[in-house]
Parts: structure tokens; sequence; C-alpha cells
């Protein structure tokens, strides 16, 4: 049997419609965004099947938006006969995969985004940031440009050869910017259009209140092999990934390498679950020999069940 990957989208991979399909043609899917809604006490599924856009973009409607339509499309892939060998999730997609791998209920990992959405959208507020894609630089060489840039910047993600983005104050991510453009050319550096700096120092306030809601969480040994985001590496206990999710909220989110573990076990045949197509892209562009496969509809469903089925 075809051995498997799951990973979750984070952040950026929103769109208005996400799940309506998938909700309208199997219930179990209508039933996580039903629990979504009631755990929430609002209409989390109208703003994902309707919008408006600009409500689906807010941070804090945003996360919770995405980790539903992603629990959602899962739920739908296990009851077709399709389950993964391993898990992962790009940044807020880490919690999607938790999800997958038994380590978090639903619930308490809606709980968690709600209050780590609205804790990054607050310290964006207070501390001012931003984010910036720098496409075709090497790592070492964008490392010393955020060495040499007055005030706060560093690495956020180490997306896959050839992509990285930056994190920080406006100025000096600006700066680095700036400086990216001379050595690599302007259309290659792009500012995102994002309401703070993720994964930067400048998320620490964020963090710490996050701690204490986090500490008040069950989590489980994983059933599922998951690669976290700060390592890249497998983790199997329960009380390091609680420790991961904590550190992950101003550290960099490690995709490249986590792709590479991945691979690593044999498994190259990966499958995106939830909205959009960015996470294919980045395997695409990391692991030449992988397969990549993105469910976000029945008609994309449809083409899983007919070459997955029974996998697992």
């Amino acid at each position: 049997m075809t051995q498997l990957a799951f990973i979750f989208p984070g952040q950026g991979s929103q769109q208005v419609g996400m799940g309506a399909e998938l909700a309208r043609a199997y219930p179990i899917a209508n039933t996580v965004f039903q629990e979504a809604d009631a755990a929430l006490g609002r209409a989390l599924s109208q703003l994902c099947f309707e919008g408006p856009e600009d409500a689906l973009k807010q941070t804090e409607n945003t996360q919770l938006a995405i980790l539903t339509c992603s629990v959602a499309t899962l739920q739908v892939l296990k009851e077709s006969g399709i389950t993964p060998n391993a898990v992962a999730g790009h940044s807020l997609g880490e919690y999607s995969a938790l999800v997958a791998a038994g380590v978090l209920e639903f619930a308490d990992a809606l709980r968690l985004v709600h209050v780590r959405a609205s804790l990054m959208a607050e310290a964006g507020e207070t501390q001012q940031g931003t984010m910036a894609a720098i496409l075709g630089m090497e790592i070492e060489q964008l490392q010393q440009l955020c060495d040499s840039a007055e005030g706060t910047v560093n690495i956020a993600n180490y997306n896959c050869p050839g992509q990285l983005v930056i994190s920080g104050e406006v100025d000096a991510v600006n700066q680095v910017v700036s400086l990216a453009k001379v050595e690599i050319g302007e259309r290659r550096c792009r500012l995102l259009p994002v309401s703070g700096a993720f994964h930067s120092p400048l998320m620490a306030s964020a963090q710490q209140q996050f701690k204490s809601v986090l500490d008040t969480m069950r989590l489980h040994p994983p059933q599922v092999d998951i690669v976290m985001n700060v390592t890249g590496e497998f983790a199997t206990d329960a009380e390091n990934i609680r420790d991961l999710l904590f550190q992950q909220i101003t550290q960099p989110v490690q995709w490249e390498k986590t792709l590479r573990t991945i691979e690593k076990t044999g498994i190259t045949h990966f499958v995106e679950v939830g909205p959009g197509k960015v996470l294919s892209g980045l395997v695409k562009r990391t692991l030449s020999d992988s397969s990549t496969l993105t469910i976000e509809d029945i008609k994309t469903l449809s083409l899983a069940v007919d070459k997955y089925g029974n996998s697992g």
C-alpha cells in the first residue's frame, strides 16, 4: 500500500467558499462545522462558505476557519478509507496535524487556536511588525542581511529551497527587503499582507499569555507520526509537543526540513488537507520524486479515493 503524509495549510490559504461543497455532500464534514459554530458561539461556517473576504482575512477568523475546514476535510478522507502514515502542518496547520495525530481533540484545538489567534492579533497591534517573502537567496546571505539591519528581523519560514520569509519590525524588514532587491532583483522580494511579525520575538507577549492556556490542555501521545515546525523532526512525547507549541509562536517554521524528514521514512506521496495548494507547491520545489494531491472539494476527493482508497 502507498504510504501517505497528510500536510495541513496555515494562514494565507483561506478563500471564501472553502469547505462548503464537502459540508453539503458529507454529513461528517458538516458536523465539524456545526461543532465549531457551537463551540465559538457564532457562525464560523457561514464566514467560510459565504465570506465576506475582508472578515475572513482577519487573523482571529482566518486561523479558526482554516483549522475547521482542514479537520472537516480530514474526517471525510478518513470516512473514505484514506488515512496518513505521517502528518505535519505549516504554522497554524500544525494544530490540524495534531488533531489528525490524535494529540488534540478538535474542541481543544479550537480553543487553543482561538486564544492563539487573538493574542497574535493583539501583539501585532501593540508591536507593529510585518513579514516579507524573499526568493532565490541563500540562507546565509539573507541571515547576514538580517544581522546587519537596525532593529529586530529574522528568518521566520524556511519554506523550500529558494523561498524564505523574514519577520520583524516594519523598518527593519523594509531595510532587509531594500538590500535584498539590490542582490536578487525587485520582483523576488515581496511584502506580505499580514497583521504582525509572526514567528519572531515580537510575538513574545502573545507567547507568554498563550502558555497559561496551553498548560491546561490535555495532550495525548501521537497515534500517527508527526513532524513539528520548530525542530523539523518527529515528536513522540506529549509534553515535548506542548513545549514545541509554546516555542512555535516566536520560532521559525522549519518546513523544508520537515518535508525532508518525512521523505527519509520512504514516504513520497503527500496529500494537502484543506484550502489552497500552497504546501503542494512547496513539496514539489523541495522533493523532486514526490507526488502531491490537494483535497478541497468533491472532485479532488474523488481523485484521492481512486488513487489512495484503503491506504494507511
